[in-house]
């Protein structure tokens, strides 16, 4: 594991936290948890990437996670922490099970598969009257403690959660799932348990995504099924391609450019859902790796012009 590069994102995660804590304007406040939030679901999906997959079922995972914990705050009146804490489990559990039945497809076979649960579990919640339906659920608070400054709270739980992914993809678990993305048959003929570590993968990553759905939960105070339709992985799809899917700081640097982006044209009425198209076509077109990748290759280039000079 990099030591020196998980002190330094322990000291940025402690930093931005601090950063939010003198931000005093509320729909600022509002939009740093909006950014925090999406750079967890993007790096959610990057981390099912780590295996060679596109989770699209990413989407549903959010929402698996955000209905359990408004579920148990608002009808079974359960402490905060724990509320947020099953957000991760239930949806980490409901991982596992997709996963270990699916991930033997690969490629656009999955991906489709991923598309029909989302929306599969996005009716489920339109037709469930203990889940609200169509009008959703509302009164998902954040205890009073927190005041205004919850979403501090958010850039500090999002900042933990990709670090611990981190360090998993650092770990020898990590470069498990990296060689099944290489080769999935070397892998296994060296005695992997490949489908088995495929699962993993998608488990630990359904559980950063759920617990993304339990922190949208807090910060909206209502959910309903329209939130957690395809879109939102679309959505986090064009965080990582436009942030670059290779490190881990490219979702983060996707989510914090297209949030903002978004915000400032649906001032000038503009749509959205447009935009993250026309942002994943161009940066495929023009950044294959993405804001981190180009950045990178700057970085080379003026390297080498140091070198040679």
């Amino acid at each position: 594991m990099d030591r020196r590069a998980m002190v330094k994102g322990a000291a940025a995660v402690v930093l931005l936290t601090v950063a939010s804590l003198l931000v005093t304007d509320s729909y600022t406040l509002s939009l740093i948890a909006w950014i925090s939030i999406a750079a967890l679901i993007a790096s959610s999906m990057r981390f099912v990437t780590l295996i060679g997959e596109l989770n699209f079922a990413t989407a549903a995972f959010v929402g698996i996670g955000a209905y359990a914990s408004g579920l148990t705050l608002t009808m079974m009146d359960w402490p905060f922490f724990p509320a947020l804490l099953i957000s991760g489990f239930v949806a980490a559990a409901a991982g596992f099970a997709f996963g270990y039945v699916t991930l033997k497809t690969k490629g656009p076979f999955f991906l489709l598969i991923g598309f029909a649960f989302t929306e599969m579990m996005r009716l489920i919640y339109t037709k469930s009257d203990l889940l609200g339906s169509n009008s959703g659920m509302v009164g998902i608070f954040a205890p009073e403690y927190f005041g205004d400054r919850f979403p501090s709270f958010v850039v500090a739980a999002v900042g933990l959660m990709i670090l611990l992914l981190y360090a998993i993809e650092q770990s020898d678990m990590g470069k498990t799932f990296v060689g099944i993305r290489d080769n999935d048959q070397v892998a296994l003929a060296v005695g992997i348990r490949v489908h088995l570590n495929k699962t993993l993968c998608l488990t630990i990553g359904a559980f950063a995504a759920g617990v993304a759905g339990g922190l949208m939960g807090f910060v909206n105070n209502v959910i309903s099924p329209a939130d957690f339709s395809f879109l939102l992985s679309t959505f986090a799809l064009a965080y990582l391609k436009v942030g670059g899917e290779d490190q881990p700081l490219g979702p983060v640097a996707g989510a914090i450019i297209l949030v903002i982006l978004s915000t400032i044209a649906l001032n000038f009425g503009g749509e959205d859902h447009i935009f993250y198209g026309t942002a994943i076509v161009l940066s495929v077109l023009l950044m294959p790796k993405g804001l981190m990748g180009l950045l990178d290759r700057l970085r080379s280039n003026h390297a080498r012009e140091d070198n040679a000079s």
